[in-house]
């Protein structure tokens, strides 16, 4: 969980626009049917930048996830989400939050607002997990292994785990 906290960052503020969303990865038993091996990841994409962070949660619950949202987003940023009940008090703690309706369209006709971006991120994101040999305790080195992807340049990755090396273990003299 160190490294994947290291990779992602705090978003959004005033004026700047932050999607959010949920994602189930697992597998369906049989290829179809019920979801065997589920794990839940929640996430948020900066417009603009690019700027992301992807943790796993125990579930999708309010508390789960406005925990998650106070932690990884500053307050006053404008927030897009589908229309999960969970995202209903945003408002009233603080942030600007515009829906779109997915069972009626991805795109909101009068507003423009999508989540776009994050569902593409999922996709990426499930695409870097194996299908067959994955391990049952391993969600947090997936995630961790595709927000390394964002380091393209070698010596990028180095410096950026020997810096995650020094956290975990200060020099002790």
């Amino acid at each position: 969980m160190f490294w994947l906290e290291q990779r992602c960052e705090v978003l959004g503020g005033p004026g700047i626009v932050v999607e959010i969303d949920e994602a189930k990865i697992g597998r369906r038993k049989y290829n179809g049917g019920r979801w065997v091996n589920v794990n839940w990841v929640f996430g948020g994409i900066e417009r603009g930048t690019g700027r992301c962070f992807i943790v796993p949660v125990p579930n999708r619950g309010a508390v789960t996830l406005l925990g998650v949202i106070k932690k990884w987003i500053r307050p006053g940023t404008s927030i897009i989400s589908d229309r999960w009940k969970v995202y209903d008090c945003l408002s009233s703690q603080g942030f600007i939050h515009q829906t779109v309706n997915h069972s009626q369209n991805f795109v909101d006709p009068c507003t423009r607002s999508h989540t776009q971006n994050t569902e593409r991120v999922w996709r990426e994101v499930r695409g870097n997990i194996p299908r067959f040999g994955k391990r049952e305790g391993h969600m947090v080195s997936y995630l961790a292994e595709f927000l390394k992807q964002k380091f393209s340049d070698h010596h990028d990755r180095v410096h950026a785990f020997f810096s995650a090396v020094g956290q975990l273990y200060p020099p002790s003299f």
